[in-house]
């Protein structure tokens, strides 16, 4: 009798709650070494050992940097703008060569454990055997399939959504692919699943505003709000799976300040909040003595003094995200935002001398 090798007939609400819950396992059939869920007590050791048990959001993408990096405690990841925007949750990627996955087996057959056949279910060393060493299945393998050129695929699950029942779209048990060519399925890597992988690694400077008064501002009299020249600049992220030929690159574009002053009894210039980038890639403008009965173009107005509790002034930079890729492809992605806090001091006096 042919094992079971697939989930997608476990539909009821309580078992799928159970494959899913973190750590867990559950056992297909008479305890033939076949299951869901993530191994544990195995680390493996060895390249092909960790390649055979790796993390099932453990991706080969290589993501770097090649423009606006930013690094450190000042950097911070983007949220997207639409809380609906749900990047691809699993595709599949080149996993292993021939030879890399009869050393994982190998290793299995020694010090016991588990291998993962797919981002969800994991084998015991002799069904790997049955299948990819005796071929003994209807889509059986050869002796790994040693001395060809191509690689076996499995699936990925984009870090953070494991648990997510979208993971188990991608169910294939891992299969061998030609070198240089990309499996015909749509879960399959393309430009658009690398842009949007890249755009989980973007990071942008943090938004700490200058501020005219800089210790108090005063009631009544505007606060001038601005960023200089050069403080945000497009930031590009390339993302490269390798032995594929595909790639992509995201760029995030500053296009806009945000300003919320953390209090209902204030006025924000421009009324809207937002604050357009210049031409010059800065933001609003610096404050010049003299300009004390002037409206600034990116500024806020207190109409109450605070009482012992700064206000908590928000700003959040708005970043427009588009992308290139390998055939010509290219895109658009949600904008992204990214927000950061400062005290805001605020007294009450009949009149100022700037």
């Amino acid at each position: 009798m042919r094992r079971n090798r697939s989930v997608l007939g476990l539909t009821t609400a309580a078992l799928m709650a159970t494959l899913l819950a973190p750590g867990s396992a559950f056992a297909f059939g008479d305890d033939n070494g076949e299951s869901a869920g993530r191994p544990t007590g195995h680390s493996g050791g060895g390249a092909s050992g960790k390649d055979l048990m790796a993390n099932v959001s453990q991706s080969k993408i290589v993501v770097k940097p090649t423009a606006g990096a930013v690094s450190g405690a000042s950097a911070g990841k983007l949220t997207p703008v639409d809380p609906n925007w749900v990047p691809p949750t699993c595709w599949y990627e080149p996993a292993m060569t021939p030879e890399q996955l009869k050393s994982g087996v190998d290793r299995l057959k020694t010090d016991g454990g588990l291998g993962a056949v797919n981002a969800k279910l994991f084998w015991s060393a002799g069904l790997f055997v049955d299948q990819y060493m005796k071929g003994k299945e209807a889509e059986g393998y050869k002796n790994y399939n040693l001395g060809k050129k191509g690689m076996f695929w499995r699936s990925v699950v984009r870090k953070g959504f494991e648990m997510d029942i979208r993971a188990w779209d991608c169910s294939k048990i891992m299969f061998w692919q030609d070198a240089g060519t990309v499996p015909d399925d749509v879960n399959a890597p393309t430009p658009d699943v690398l842009a949007a992988y890249a755009y989980d690694k973007i990071r942008v400077p943090d938004t700490h505003v200058k501020l005219k008064p800089a210790v108090k501002s005063t009631v009544n009299l505007p606060t001038w709000v601005w960023l200089d020249k050069g403080t945000f600049k497009q930031v590009k992220v390339r993302a490269v799976l390798p032995g594929t030929g595909l790639w992509a690159e995201t760029t995030a574009k500053p296009v806009s300040l945000h300003l919320e002053p953390g209090t209902e009894d204030a006025q924000v210039s421009p009324s809207s909040g937002d604050c357009l980038i210049n031409a010059d890639e800065s933001i609003g403008a610096p404050y010049s003595k003299g300009d004390a009965d002037k409206t600034p173009p990116c500024g806020i107005t207190y109409l109450r003094a605070t009482d012992g509790k700064p206000y908590q002034l928000k700003a959040s930079v708005t970043w427009q995200i588009s992308w290139t890729g390998s055939g010509g492809a290219n895109g658009d992605l949600p904008d992204g935002t990214f927000e950061s806090t400062q005290d805001m001091n605020v007294q009450e006096i009949q009149s100022v001398n700037r």
